[in-house]
């Protein structure tokens, strides 16, 4: 079987080779100049250079007038286009899809999820004793070495270490008495 595809170097009609040449020739420019235009987006980019493509393919004088200079109209085209098609969608009111749907649910859930966890961790910490929470708080929440933590709680390194290891087996096991794994 053999196909011929618009454009391409076994293109048989002179139309068809007039396209391809006006592709070589115009194609990366206006590419560049679409993509400009759609904030980098590639995909809507290949739509609007096969678009302004097919109305040149659709006018049949693919710069075979000499009063028409081919350039300045498939920019107009591919700038027409992309200004039509932003206008339908701000015409339209947006759609919900399933996905986006399902996105800002999981979005709630995780916020809610999230509330609820700090609320357990709260609680948590507050089953720690006193020394065990400033050491956590001047370590983790405080995101200090253990350098600067032991400085801030004026004890050694050393006892700031142990105090974190046993601080953090301590939360541990009170999270895991409140449901969290």
């Amino acid at each position: 079987m053999n196909v011929t595809v618009i454009g391409s170097a076994s293109a048989v009609s002179p139309e068809e080779r007039a396209l391809r040449n006006l592709y070589l020739e115009h194609g990366p420019a206006l590419y560049s100049y679409v993509l400009r235009m759609l904030g980098g987006d590639t995909h809507r980019t290949e739509d609007v250079i096969q678009e302004t493509l097919l109305r040149c393919w659709n006018k049949q004088n693919l710069g075979d007038d000499e009063g028409m200079a081919i350039r300045p109209w498939m920019f107009r085209v591919a700038r027409n286009l992309v200004i039509d098609a932003h206008r339908t969608r701000m015409a339209r009111p947006t759609e919900i899809s399933g996905a986006t749907w399902l996105t800002e649910m999981g979005a709630e859930a995780d916020d809610i999820d999230q509330m609820l966890s700090s609320m357990v961790l709260h609680d948590a910490l507050q089953a720690l004793s006193p020394a065990h929470r400033d050491v956590l708080q001047a370590t983790f929440f405080a995101d200090h070495t253990t350098q600067q933590a032991a400085d801030e709680l004026g004890v050694p390194q050393g006892t700031v270490k142990s105090r974190v290891y046993y601080a953090l087996r301590s939360l541990r096991s009170a999270l895991e008495e409140r449901g969290m794994d």
